[in-house]
């Protein structure tokens, strides 16, 4: 019993903050995308997927990506997430996800895990031969929301207005989609 408070200081010592708090998100991202591939409702799998963009965002201002962190949450967040769960609560019928169970649902569980262990070993291989660079922590800006909205408004003005008009037709053919009436 007297040696917890020794061991807790010497993780204390050995442990920074940002990697605790690297390792919290990555467990929400890893543990609530999970839950959004093995729900077997729709409800859970959006709650799931919540969490996961929630933890993606987190894990995007732990990187100084303040710009990107903030459009993950406005964006993905606000936008698809809410049309996603709207989407399933407006639909007539929405009934479980029920698993096959003839012949073809066992082969393709099968190839399923295959891939997987497939896609694990390569990315564990280019993990471990990448020569990764080191940058010092005195090189990461304070922030980016104003450089990339000075970018914006200058440089990539035409991109940006043609994105808006595209974004603009989107929500008038989904409001044009959803007024049809069958």
């Amino acid at each position: 019993m007297e040696q917890i408070p020794q061991i807790l200081n010497d993780l204390q010592s050995n442990v920074d903050f940002y990697g605790i708090v690297f390792i919290m998100f990555s467990a929400l991202v890893v543990g609530s995308g999970l839950m959004t591939v093995l729900s077997k409702k729709m409800m859970h799998a959006a709650v799931g997927l919540l969490f996961t963009l929630f933890g993606i965002a987190g894990l995007y201002a732990l990187l100084a990506a303040d710009f990107i962190a903030i459009t993950q949450v406005m964006v993905y967040i606000g936008g698809i997430l809410t049309l996603i769960i709207f989407g399933v609560m407006l639909t007539s019928r929405v009934t479980d996800i029920e698993r096959k169970t003839d012949a073809f649902a066992s082969v393709s569980n099968t190839a399923g895990v295959a891939i997987g262990i497939a896609c694990a070993a390569f990315l564990s291989y280019v993990f471990v031969s990448t020569k990764w660079l080191e940058i010092p922590v005195a090189t990461i800006p304070d922030g980016t929301i104003t450089q990339i909205g000075t970018l914006l408004m200058t440089n990539y003005f035409a991109a940006f207005i043609v994105a808006a008009v595209l974004l603009l037709i989107a929500f008038i053919g989904a409001a044009l989609i959803a007024r049809r009436k069958n």
